[in-house]
């Protein structure tokens, strides 16, 4: 009988998994996770999505039935499991973070030269990256022609949503899970009212109902979001999934996540590098103390301190406030965009490259159809239109404290280093 291997990555579910539907129906699967963090260029796991990680293979290994886990190098560990089982064919879905890309295409070629069957799918979003071209060819910047090019391609049955497959599993000498020390050895994740794996995010889903979403969604008390976006970047739940269960609105932000990984992957500087190439020159400040006190909740504005305590206390943030601390950091204080980044990287149980960027540069104005760096939110205003009761900031915010800086002369100064750029 032929033997496969599925070598998981952020797809980490039974159902709607081409790879693995596709190694199932040759015969006994092999699957295997290799955890090779040095592989993922500067852009390795952060707390937060290890923690996630951990929970989420455990879960995954019980769906199986069994997970082979092994260690990097990637190239290695595969071709190990391949003299060990005989396999003939291996199997897995694209990641589109760039060093991964080049990575996956040394190890396909690899592979193939050794004389095995090797496929990759697209189990992660509803187009490829490349599948959706403007009318000269090239990439979008802008995300409302995106948005209907894609609805465009959007045929009747919209998209196949596969069956469960519970393939036949073959042992093989494995890592125990706790060897990958994934988990933090100081318990900062107690406050995590998560469940990672499959069943969580369908969980979800089922108690999600986007009637009412658009109305709800920028209200933080409320909890008008599905909670479904590291179900999602984990590969937990597809999103041709999520598409078939959602409404339009709800669809418009799918195709957000799509159009951020159009640009990461079109665009692969951008992690780093604002898209916008004039704002490589904008004056930002470096102010280690505030930025210390813009991570720990301590601004002096609620709305702000909220989010980060609740960032800070459950791995995730309301979209809305996502965007208010962002601004603060990045126009209030000129700090710059990377530095949050790099914080809600290692934060977000959500942390997902692709969003991640779009979501830090679209609030510094310097990316793809990006807020005008001049539309800078105020935190008091914010909260009494998003928060009128003032339930958010409650639940999350500690005791007051003094503000940090008056907001109107913060207002002023981002202003004027904008000018510093035009000029």
């Amino acid at each position: 009988m032929s033997v496969s291997i599925v070598w998981f990555r952020l797809d980490l579910r039974l159902r709607d998994n081409p790879a693995l539907e596709a190694a199932a129906k040759l015969g006994e699967v092999v699957p295997v996770f290799i955890w090779a963090p040095e592989e993922e260029g500067a852009w390795p796991p952060g707390a937060a999505s290890r923690w996630w990680l951990h929970h989420s293979l455990q879960a995954l290994a019980k769906d199986l039935g069994g997970l082979v886990i092994r260690r990097g190098p990637s190239l290695a560990a595969l071709r190990q499991l391949v003299k060990e089982t005989g396999a003939t064919a291996v199997f897995w879905n694209r990641r589109y973070e760039p060093a991964l890309i080049a990575r996956d295409t040394k190890v396909k070629q690899a592979l193939i030269a050794d004389g095995l069957k090797v496929e990759s799918f697209n189990s992660a979003l509803l187009f490829e990256p490349w599948e959706i071209k403007s009318g000269s060819g090239g990439p979008y910047k802008v995300f409302t022609p995106f948005y209907r090019a894609c609805l465009s391609k959007v045929g009747e049955p919209r998209f196949r949503v596969a069956d469960v497959v519970k393939p036949r599993t073959r042992g093989s000498a494995s890592l125990r899970l706790d060897q990958l020390n994934l988990l933090p050895k100081l318990d900062w994740a107690k406050g995590f009212d998560w469940e990672p794996g499959e069943a969580g995010a369908h969980k979800l889903l089922s108690a999600f109902s986007p009637a009412g979403y658009l109305e709800k969604r920028d209200l933080p008390a409320v909890g008008g979001t599905s909670r479904l976006s590291p179900y999602l970047h984990f590969g937990e739940i597809s999103p041709r999934h999520v598409w078939e269960t959602g409404n339009e609105d709800y669809r418009r932000q799918l195709i957000w996540r799509e159009f951020a990984h159009h640009l990461l992957y079109h665009f692969p500087h951008t992690p780093e590098q604002p898209l916008r190439r004039e704002f490589e020159k904008f004056p930002w400040r470096k102010d280690a103390k505030s930025l210390r006190a813009w991570q720990r909740g301590a601004t002096g504005f609620p709305l702000v301190d909220a989010g980060m305590q609740e960032l800070w206390t459950t791995g995730w943030m309301h979209n809305r406030v996502r965007m208010v601390v962002a601004s603060f950091l990045v126009k209030d204080l000129l700090i710059s965009w990377q530095a949050g980044a790099r914080w809600f990287w290692d934060t977000l149980v959500d942390a997902d490259l692709a969003n991640n960027t779009l979501g830090w540069q679209w609030v510094a104005g310097c990316g793809a159809d990006a807020a005008p760096f001049f539309r800078i939110f105020n935190p008091a205003s914010q909260a009494e239109k998003f928060d009128p009761t003032g339930e958010y900031v409650r639940r999350w915010a500690t005791a007051p404290v003094t503000p940090m800086l008056d907001h109107a002369m913060a207002r002023d100064r981002a202003l004027a280093a904008l000018q510093q750029i035009k000029s």
